[in-house]
């Protein structure tokens, strides 16, 4: 009785004020719709193209066996990329001879182009009847083919860990299952290193509420939001991958997204003091780097030697972001998706001698046969 009658008095000084004026009060905003225009005047240097060439070390083409790479070549001509690394060369295939001709299309299309020394292929594993007694040294075969066919490193995708992989007994395929020991070895001993994307992050495991801080993200995007054991707690995923390091450190691993730890560099750098094999990349977590600048530039200059440049999603427009945290000292700028990151970004400011690390001379030392010619010393 008593929520009728409020609903009632509220209804009629909705009225009331529509009478007098004309017109009906404007509600509130949805945090959706809320975008101010910030009325901050500080300098600004919109970077359009790195300063120095630089290699992306996490890139996906999924049609490289067809596509005119003499285009992409010249889009990454535009922001000064040097050498694109794709990370998909086998694609999404399940069979080992599909992704086998996939794979092999790739690298002769680029050859045939004469853009060898500006694309790099990773392979990937197969992981279709898992478990059966022939997987492994099928793999590890397959893998030492892909090597000698022209792949430059192995690629594990998320899928590793979650339960759309499940062994030949329809069970969860967990990041440190002892049947891929001897495919982080082959690695080791081919001297290629492993790009592998573990989880996703850490907030989407959380309540859904006004607490979390990527409530946008799932309610635009819902189907990323998972439950506390969907398939396993965000700490046992990583857990499983920190495994993998520690059981192999004659491998090197470069940790996708920087571990899901760049919004908790503390840890970060606990992890890096732990395991020496480990580099990470930067890709699809600029955001987190770009809201804490001091602490941001303090990681950068200590790990300087093991920090790659990583973009993953292949948007040209996107990149400026980077460039601006990286290069720059802005302040208060803008990040490309409002979804990611309804905060605003500052400049790291890094030093040349750290840049040139994190965009080319770390992925030198670690990705073999790159062409060292097109970068200054």
């Amino acid at each position: 009785m008593k929520k009728l009658l409020f609903l009632s008095l509220a209804l009629g000084v909705v009225q009331g004020v529509a009478a007098q004026t004309g017109t009906v009060p404007e509600q509130p905003l949805g945090f959706e719709e809320y975008d101010p225009v910030s009325t901050l005047k500080v300098e600004e240097h919109v970077v359009r193209k790195a300063k120095f060439p630089f290699i992306d070390v996490h890139n996906h083409q999924m049609r490289m066996a067809d596509q005119d790479v003499n285009h992409l070549v010249a889009q990454m001509d535009s922001m000064n990329m040097a050498v694109m690394v794709n990370l998909s060369g086998r694609g999404w295939y399940q069979e080992w001879n599909e992704g086998t001709a996939h794979l092999k299309g790739s690298l002769d299309n680029v050859k045939k182009n004469n853009q060898a020394k500006r694309l790099t292929v990773f392979t990937n594993l197969q992981f279709k009847g898992f478990g059966e007694p022939n997987w492994t040294a099928n793999a590890v075969k397959q893998l030492e083919e892909d090597v000698k066919m022209g792949a430059k490193g192995l690629k594990i995708y998320k899928s590793l860990g979650f339960s759309g992989i499940r062994d030949d007994k329809g069970k969860r395929v967990k990041v440190n299952d002892p049947r891929l020991d001897p495919v982080w070895a082959k690695c080791g001993q081919l001297g290629i290193p492993v790009l592998i994307h573990t989880a996703d992050v850490p907030s989407f495991w959380d309540p859904l509420d006004r607490y979390n801080e990527r409530w946008l993200e799932l309610k635009t995007h819902p189907n990323r939001k998972r439950d506390a054991n969907d398939p396993a707690p965000f700490e046992d995923l990583i857990g499983e991958q920190h495994d993998v390091f520690r059981k192999h450190p004659n491998t090197t691993f470069v940790n996708a997204h920087m571990g899901w730890y760049a919004n908790d560099l503390r840890k970060l750098d606990s992890l890096m003091q732990v395991f020496p094999n480990m580099y990470v990349e930067i890709g699809a977590v600029i955001a987190e780097l770009g809201r804490q600048p001091r602490s941001g530039k303090k990681f950068f200059d200590k790990w300087q030697d093991r920090i790659l440049f990583g973009k993953d999603s292949w948007v040209p427009a996107e990149y400026t972001t980077y460039f601006r945290v990286l290069e720059t000292e802005d302040e208060y700028f803008p990040y490309h998706k409002k979804y990611h990151a309804f905060w605003r970004m500052y400049g790291l400011g890094l030093s040349d001698d750290v840049l040139k690390k994190v965009y080319y001379k770390n992925a030198l030392k670690i990705i073999p046969g790159l062409d060292k010619s097109q970068f200054p010393n």
